[in-house]
């Protein structure tokens, strides 16, 4: 680890970390380690005036089920329908589970994609990689999250990271596979702000916002000389490769660091009691009001994860017994925590005109096995759930897709983790025909040959 008050530097034996410079995050981009920072605009960054949609991805941990949420098959034996009734939306003819009141009287801003499925294993980890890259982690390689390449080929607005992961990354789910929520190939540098802080508890602060404690005794005027101070106590760093970034931008790392914009996003504190309690106070629910300030603010991504694990805690993984969920859990607390912040959240965009420039995508990474299982619950099946895609270019108020009569399988307008990729970049203004630097320098196009987006979301 590096001081910048110590005589020398001092390095753990595990060598140089993300947080390790400047003493946990003295100098990073809201988080980001420098070697992270710097070199956005110099590695393959595009010009912003050119890119003015944005996205809010929202990984609902767990997988729901597509027959208690957005698919229900009120027709289907009751071993099949499950528990709840449908309820009717503000549009004709589309309908969903009762447990989403709220949602249905803005089934206009939001389409519902009910035939998405996968062919990789019923596991939590490939689903996520797969929802979040568009691709299976094969032979090690790791893809990129879909932030993380906007912010390759986009970099930052201002003085906010591009793209943001809200609260913490996920947890383990029982994989021990990776989850697809960094920059893989492309590089730390590249990877997404982390908040690692709960923003509903009420000591919620972000943690490398500020330069650390020790340096609050230092004069406000010599901030400006750390430059000096850096020479002096990592000149040994500042000689490796990833240092080299420093010389020409640290007056930007000074910037951000210093952003009072870029501070006020993550102040919650600034909005109204009301605004918050319509969210729900609740991790997922502030997380989701965070995402919008953040979109405000500049950022162009953020990634919030509605739970970190599926391990003794109310998630959408309703296998029906401990450590997992029952399923009444929909009824009870996971269903009105997502109704209330989904609801909130477009809302709010709507009326501060950024819906129009905001995609909002909500899934999980399969849904849930047609048939109650002897425990009461539903178990992993990736051959067919629902998903939701509002915002941006795309046309609410539709249902996209059908699945069976038991919503077991698609039955029309099957659509695969590889076209949701194509259509969140081809929202984002992302040609789709660009190749990132892979591995040894190896070009590796945006989204599998042949992946086209789910047109209908146009049309």
């Amino acid at each position: 680890m590096f001081r910048l008050d110590a005589d020398r530097a001092v390095e753990f034996c595990d060598g140089l970390r993300r947080r390790d410079f400047l003493h946990a995050g003295a100098l990073p981009l809201l988080g980001l380690g420098l070697q992270q920072m710097f070199g956005l605009k110099a590695l393959g960054a595009v010009d912003n005036s050119k890119s003015e949609m944005n996205c809010i991805f929202l990984m609902l941990v767990g997988g729901p089920s597509q027959l208690d949420t957005w698919d229900m098959k009120p027709n289907a034996p009751i071993e099949i329908r499950g528990p709840y009734n449908p309820i009717k939306t503000n549009v004709p003819g589309i309908e969903i589970s009762e447990n989403f009141p709220r949602m249905a009287k803005l089934a206009d801003k939001y389409a519902i994609i009910r035939s998405m499925y996968h062919t990789a294993a019923a596991v939590h980890d490939t689903g996520h990689q797969m929802m979040q890259t568009g691709r299976l982690f094969q032979g090690g390689m790791e893809h990129p999250h879909f932030g993380c390449v906007l912010g390759r080929l986009k970099g930052p607005k201002g003085d906010v990271p591009p793209h943001v992961l809200l609260p913490r990354n996920i947890g383990s789910t029982g994989g021990g596979l990776p989850h697809g929520q960094n920059a893989g190939y492309l590089g730390k540098m590249h990877d997404p702000f982390v908040l690692n802080s709960d923003p509903s508890d009420p000591n919620f602060r972000v943690p490398d916002m500020l330069p650390p404690e020790y340096l609050s005794s230092l004069r406000v005027d010599r901030r400006r000389n750390w430059r000096e101070l850096v020479d002096k106590s990592v000149s040994k760093f500042e000689t490796s490769q990833d240092a080299r970034l420093l010389d020409a931008t640290f007056q930007q790392a000074y910037t951000v660091m210093s952003s009072a914009k870029a501070r006020e996003a993550f102040e919650l504190h600034r909005e109204p009691e009301a605004v918050r309690e319509k969210y729900g106070n609740n991790r997922f629910g502030q997380s989701c009001l965070l995402a919008r300030r953040l979109i405000e603010s500049g950022v162009r991504f953020v990634t919030v994860n509605m739970f970190e694990t599926v391990f003794d805690e109310i998630t959408w993984d309703i296998h029906g017994s401990k450590p997992f969920s029952p399923i009444s859990c929909y009824r009870d607390q996971v269903g009105p925590m997502f109704d209330m912040a989904y609801s909130s959240l477009l809302e709010d965009l709507s009326q501060r005109g950024l819906l129009k420039t905001t995609m909002v995508v909500g899934t999980g990474e399969f849904g849930r096995t047609p048939k109650v299982n002897p425990a009461g619950g539903r178990d992993h099946w990736p051959q067919c759930w629902s998903m939701l895609a509002a915002g941006g270019p795309w046309k609410g108020g539709q249902v996209i897709g059908a699945s069976d009569d038991i919503g077991g399988y698609p039955k029309d307008t099957p659509v695969t983790p590889a076209m949701l990729a194509a259509t969140v970049y081809q929202g984002l203004g992302i040609d789709l025909e660009t190749e990132l630097p892979g591995p040894q320098g190896r070009p590796i196009p945006l989204v599998d040959r042949g992946s086209e987006p789910i047109k209908q979301l146009w049309s």
